[in-house]
């Protein structure tokens, strides 16, 4: 497709569609573009972690609901794509476009496919992440486009903020943690709107439901009659992520040893107590494929005889929609990484989250949408001490902490309708 009007031919059926059901926000005032708008998603951080593969589903699910009639086309930030991951976007979304490529500081684009998608874009929309990751290509789209973009759901300062100066030209920043914003604020970043607003995962709605149970009867795990639970290194360790080509690191590897034993003897504490106290089974699982292993090294091996029967390893790969059809069918999580929590809170699944120093302040979120009662960092040795109890507390009172998760993922999609409104706004393309 080489024209706008193409891009208005093809989206004839997604307008229609929109002017049937109408947009959310019409309701309330606001001024409606019922014109195709293109907006160009850079997502797709990497794709060993299926919370940061979450990412690009949850955007696309927050555009289709606030956005209609928007064309979206997805520009992945990682080489790779696998297919499978392709399947599962494109089965749930499939008006997606996608773009491959790279864009060089002059605004060259490697790919004829990309330099089209930049120069027929309204919109340029960095998805949620752990940092502003793609912020050249935001300084470059602006330079040679004058368009304008927007950053949806980041945290600040996690590597070093190179992307200090190129936010204040965005037409909008929102953070997904109040410390990372007021990290921006201090630092001078001005962007005409600047605020929280949660990371996009917490609308995520992808599934595999067949697969799911499939799994879960296979390995005795009954519906609302299990938890959750994933470890992690204190450093994830990169050089394992074949893709990636990364040097071995002695120093991170050297921390992640050394701390092994005090974040997961709490983990496995956990465990034991459950086990022993409720009549729920433990599924040992990971989000990032570096975890698999240690759940089974550091975790399973290392548990009571009596506690083993009771536990299952996941001990092979899963994709993002699997993973959500399994946590709507537990009981609730606990465990050491951010976006497994995200998922089960996004469908109302009560989650324990632990956080330390080597992670960015992501976990903060947790306290930011009112769960600090079950944000837990265990470089705080009061904080280790309360862990166990908590989870406890969480699976013996399934009502109240059903109640919490709800609303807990009230509020988060409360500020996400509000921080649409914004991108619905200024997504709008030119002359509307």
């Amino acid at each position: 497709m080489n024209s706008r009007r193409g891009f208005i031919k093809q989206a004839t059926v997604t307008t229609t569609g929109a002017l049937l059901f109408g947009n959310l926000f019409a309701s309330e005032g606001d001024l409606v573009d019922q014109l195709p708008r293109h907006i160009l998603l850079r997502s797709g951080w990497q794709i060993e972690n299926i919370g940061d593969i979450a990412h690009t589903p949850a955007m696309l699910a927050l555009i289709e609901k606030y956005i209609p009639a928007a064309i979206v086309t997805f520009w992945p930030w990682y080489a790779v794509l696998p297919e499978n991951e392709l399947k599962m976007l494109q089965k749930r979304f499939p008006k997606m476009k996608l773009v491959r490529g790279i864009l060089d500081k002059d605004g060259k684009a490697s790919t004829m496919e990309l330099q089209e998608a930049i120069a027929t874009a309204d919109f340029l929309l960095h998805n949620s992440g752990p940092a502003t990751i793609a912020w050249a290509d935001l300084t470059t789209f602006k330079k040679i486009t004058q368009k304008p973009f927007g950053v949806y759901g980041v945290t600040y300062g996690l590597y070093g903020t190179p992307e200090q100066k190129i936010l204040s030209d965005a037409a909008f920043v929102y953070f997904r943690d109040s410390v990372s914003l007021q990290k921006a604020k201090d630092a001078g970043v001005h962007a005409p709107i600047m605020g929280f607003s949660p990371d996009a995962v917490f609308s995520i709605d992808v599934t595999d439901d067949e697969k799911a149970i499939t799994f879960l009867a296979d390995r005795g795990l009954e519906h609302g009659k299990f938890i959750c639970c994933i470890p992690k290194h204190r450093n994830t360790p990169m050089w394992l992520h074949p893709n990636k080509n990364r040097p071995f690191d002695p120093v991170k590897n050297a921390r992640n040893e050394e701390m092994k034993e005090h974040d997961h003897e709490p983990l496995r504490q956990a465990i034991v107590n459950v086990v022993r106290k409720t009549n729920l089974k433990i599924l040992l699982c990971h989000e990032d494929e570096t975890e698999m292993i240690i759940g089974k090294e550091w975790l399973w091996d290392k548990l009571p005889d009596d506690v083993k029967p009771r536990v299952v390893w996941l001990s092979r790969p899963w994709l993002t929609d699997e993973a959500i059809s399994i946590y709507k069918r537990s009981a609730g999580f606990f465990g050491s990484e951010m976006h497994s929590p995200i998922m089960c809170i996004a469908h109302d699944v009560p989650a324990v989250v632990v956080r330390w120093e080597e992670q960015s302040s992501k976990g903060i979120m947790w306290r930011d949408i009112g769960l600090s009662e079950w944000l837990f960092d265990f470089d705080k040795e009061t904080d280790v001490q309360r862990f166990v109890p908590a989870v406890l507390a969480m699976v013996q009172n399934p009502g109240a902490s059903k109640k919490k998760a709800i609303k807990a993922r009230k509020f988060a999609q409360s500020r996400q309708k509000e921080t649409m409104k914004q991108v619905e706004k200024d997504s709008r393309h030119v002359g509307k």
